[in-house]
C-alpha cells in the first residue's frame, strides 16, 4: 500500500480543519452553531420547557384569592377559621373588652370615693358644726360615706322635731338611725359593686369557651386530614393554629378578669369596713347626744 496517498490526504485536510475550528470574525458562526444545536436538541426538550412554563403559570395563577396556609398571623388565622370558631373568637374578644372596661371603671370609682371619704372624714372630725356639714352635704351626697351621714341626719331631724319628746321615743331613735345607716350602706355598696360579678363570670367561663373553640378546631383539622388523605404538617397546621388561638383568647380574657375581681373585691370590702366603722362611730355620737338631751 502506498503511504504517500495518506500523507497527501492529511496535507489537504489540515487547512479545512483549521478553517472550521477558527471563530468567525463577526461572531456569527458561534451563534449559528448554538442555534443549530438548540434546534437539533429535539422535541423532547422543547416539550419539557413548555411544560415547565405551563407549571409556572399554574402556580402563579391563583391571584391571591385563597387564604395562604403558610401565613399564621392573627388576621390570617381568623380569616381561615370557620363561622363557629369566628363566633367563639368574637365572643371572647367582647368579653375581654367588657372586663377591661369594668376594671378601669372600678379602679377610677375606688380612687374617687376613697379620696372623697378621706376629705369628708377630715372635715367631720375637725370639730365643726354637724348642722353646717349636713347643710353642705345636702340632698345629693357625692360619696357613700356622706350619703350615710345625710341619711342619719335626716332621720335625726325628723324624729327630734316630734312634739312628744318622750324618753321612750328618743330611745327608739338610735335604733332607727342605725337601721337607716345600715340600709344606706347596703344600697351604696350594691351600687359600687355593680358589674363586678361579670368579672367573676368571665374568669370562670372564658377558658371553657376557648376550650370549645379548641376542640372544634382540632375536629376540623382531622376532617382536613381525612378529606385530603394527607397527614403532613401543612395539612394539620391551620386547624391546630385556629384551635390554639381560641384557647389563647380564652386565657387572655379570663386571667385579667380573675386577678382584677380578687383585687377589686378586696378593695371594696375594705371600703365597706370603713363605712361600717364610720356608721358605728356616728351612732355612738347620736346616742350620746340623745342621752344628754333627755337629762
Amino acid at each position: 500500500m502506498d503511504l504517500s496517498i495518506i500523507t497527501d490526504l492529511a496535507t489537504i485536510l489540515d487547512p479545512v480543519q483549521a478553517a472550521l475550528a477558527a471563530p468567525a470574525p463577526d461572531g456569527s458562526g458561534g451563534v449559528e452553531l448554538a442555534q443549530a444545536t438548540g434546534s437539533d436538541a429535539g422535541p423532547a426538550q422543547n416539550d419539557a420547557a413548555k411544560s415547565g412554563q405551563d407549571r409556572t403559570v399554574v402556580d402563579t395563577g391563583l391571584g391571591g384569592d385563597a387564604p395562604r396556609t403558610d401565613d399564621f398571623s392573627v388576621l390570617a388565622v381568623i380569616e381561615r377559621a370557620d363561622w363557629i370558631v369566628k363566633g367563639v373568637i368574637a365572643l371572647l374578644v367582647f368579653a375581654s373588652i367588657w372586663s377591661w372596661a369594668v376594671i378601669f371603671e372600678k379602679l377610677m370609682l375606688l380612687h374617687r370615693i376613697n379620696g372623697r371619704a378621706t376629705r369628708f372624714e377630715n372635715r367631720f372630725w375637725a370639730g365643726g358644726s354637724v348642722e353646717e356639714l349636713y347643710a353642705d352635704v345636702g340632698e345629693s351626697p357625692d360619696n357613700p360615706m356622706s350619703a350615710i351621714f345625710a341619711a342619719a341626719m335626716r332621720e335625726w331631724k325628723r324624729s327630734v322635731g316630734d312634739e312628744s319628746g318622750q324618753r321612750s321615743l328618743r330611745g327608739s331613735l338610735g335604733d332607727r338611725i342605725d337601721r337607716v345607716m345600715h340600709v344606706t350602706l347596703t344600697r351604696e355598696m350594691s351600687r359600687s359593686e355593680r358589674f363586678l360579678g361579670s368579672l367573676a363570670s368571665i374568669g370562670a367561663t372564658a377558658p371553657f369557651v376557648g376550650l370549645f373553640g379548641t376542640v372544634w378546631g382540632i375536629m376540623r383539622a382531622f376532617q382536613d386530614i381525612a378529606i385530603q388523605k394527607n397527614t403532613n404538617l401543612a395539612t394539620v397546621a391551620p386547624g391546630i393554629a385556629e384551635a390554639l388561638f381560641a384557647t389563647a383568647l380564652g386565657l387572655l380574657a379570663a386571667i385579667p378578669a380573675v386577678v382584677a375581681y380578687n383585687k377589686l373585691s378586696g378593695d371594696l370590702d375594705r371600703y365597706a369596713h370603713r363605712l361600717e366603722g364610720f356608721s358605728g362611730e356616728f351612732s355612738a355620737i347620736v346616742s350620746r347626744e340623745l342621752d344628754n338631751s333627755g337629762d
